[in-house]
């Protein structure tokens, strides 16, 4: 008899547990439920909010690609008040000057003339447009560029542009592969790099040899064929334009000058797809690989054979280049170093190239009497800021011809601080050459075959 309340407990019991459950989903559903009309208004919600983010950042896109901002990033302080007040500023540093009209200009290329009109009495500026201004016997032979601010009458347009111009000069030590690209190339891309290519080039003291050898980096650059004003003789009007090109410093770029944001890392990588170059890292390059840039007139090193020797018998593989006209093709010439994992050269234009080596790769500078200034801040320091690793190697007196020249105790060897040009520049530029000594040397390759190895791991 007691057994019987037991079997049915036992039997109810599933019943029972899902009846309850049941009475607490129903609760906590109609609890929590939210209804149609409701849910319809968080997805709209939702859906205004995702439109109103997107339009944000359209809008703040639309500003960073509007001209008066690009303008406006070119300059700081009181020139970029300036320009925002008048329409029209100038940047002036100890090697480089820059103006900007961000409003309608004409520019005149039979004078090269660049109209900006405003209500204000007329103010004329001048400048060179080169990044030498502190070298006054190079700038006189740089055109001038005459602009004219304020009430004028300028000529009648004869040619409309949507998009501005950029006035530089071609002008200097063209010919010479470190003032090309220190004083030209990479002043150019600070200036113009924002702009996207929707910029015009009007190329003062214009030469063919120059457009063509930086072909792949000025049409990546602009978007259209560069001007040459002394063929053109003709008045074209511009929403904008600038005028000379911003330095940051001896083969380099400053993220924190105007324009700010730009990197090193930046310009090595716009140079590997203009040039379509493959490794970017000395990891991918399997072999250790060295060139050698030989030299045939002056800093030439007397004993390159067992130099050469050496290298392989280190476990290099060696490319030597000696031809002038190798190394001018850049479109050869940057593919060619770029395979390389260690660069050795004497102090000259040469070393310039160290831009096309990869990640991790090391350049060492072969450093002569009287140039150990100009090796570390015209080469050395900047490969420091490309990820390349910078080895020095200090030759010694006996190591310098020099030393037959002058002897052991002259200033030019003992005291080469105190030699100026013309002198300083004859001996230690035009009349020096190097014996290395294999045991010192030996040391140096040792050291960079020793960092190669390190970024191949």
């Amino acid at each position: 008899m007691e057994k019987e309340p037991r079997k049915f407990v036992f039997r109810s019991t599933p019943v029972i547990f899902l009846l309850i459950l049941s009475l607490i989903y129903f609760d906590l559903y109609w609890a929590n439920v939210i209804s149609f009309d409701q849910w319809k208004k968080y997805c709209s919600n939702s859906e205004t909010i995702f439109n109103n983010r997107k339009i944000i950042n359209e809008t703040l896109e639309e500003k960073q690609n509007s001209l008066d901002f690009l303008f406006s990033g070119l300059l700081a302080g009181e020139d970029q008040s300036k320009l925002k007040a008048t329409g029209f500023a100038c940047n002036t540093a100890v090697y480089s000057v820059h103006c900007v009209a961000n409003q309608p200009v004409r520019i005149d290329t039979r004078t090269m003339t660049v109209y900006v009109p405003t209500d204000l009495p007329v103010q004329e500026t001048i400048i060179k447009p080169y990044a030498r201004q502190e070298d006054h016997n190079l700038l006189k032979i740089v055109t001038p560029v005459k602009i004219l601010h304020g009430n004028s009458t300028p000529p009648v347009c004869q040619y409309n542009h949507k998009i501005p111009a950029v006035i530089f000069s071609s002008s200097g030590f063209v010919g010479n592969v470190f003032h090309e690209i220190n004083e030209i190339i990479i002043p150019l891309y600070i200036t113009t790099k924002n702009f996207q290519s929707r910029v015009l080039f009007i190329l003062e003291d214009y030469k063919p040899s120059f457009l063509s050898k930086y072909s792949k980096v000025i049409s990546r650059l602009s978007s259209y064929e560069v001007m040459n004003p002394a063929a053109d003789q003709s008045v074209h009007c511009f929403p904008g334009t600038v005028i000379g090109l911003k330095f940051h410093g001896h083969l380099s770029l400053n993220s924190s000058d105007v324009p700010k944001g730009h990197k090193m890392h930046d310009l090595r990588q716009f140079l590997r797809q203009a040039y379509n170059l493959k490794f970017s890292h000395v990891s991918q390059i399997k072999r250790p690989t060295l060139m050698l840039l030989s030299r045939r007139t002056t800093r030439r090193f007397l004993n390159e054979d067992e130099m050469v020797a050496l290298m392989e018998e280190l476990g290099f593989r060696v490319i030597v280049v000696a031809r002038a006209k190798a190394v001018s093709n850049l479109n050869i010439f940057a593919n060619m170093i770029n395979s390389c994992n260690v660069f050795v050269a004497a102090h000259g234009a040469g070393l310039t190239n160290e831009l096309f080596l990869p990640d991790g790769a090391v350049m060492v500078q072969v450093d002569l009497i009287g140039l150990e200034w100009a090796g570390a801040t015209y080469y050395g320091n900047p490969a420091r800021a490309m990820g390349v690793h910078y080895l020095r190697y200090q030759i010694e007196p006996e190591e310098s011809s020099l030393l037959k020249i002058f002897g052991r105790n002259h200033t030019v060897i003992t005291d080469p601080r105190s030699i100026h040009d013309p002198l300083g520049k004859e001996a230690y530029l035009n009349g020096q050459n190097v014996r290395i000594n294999l045991a010192r040397f030996r040391e140096t390759l040792v050291e960079a075959l020793s960092l190669v190895g390190d970024s191949t791991l």
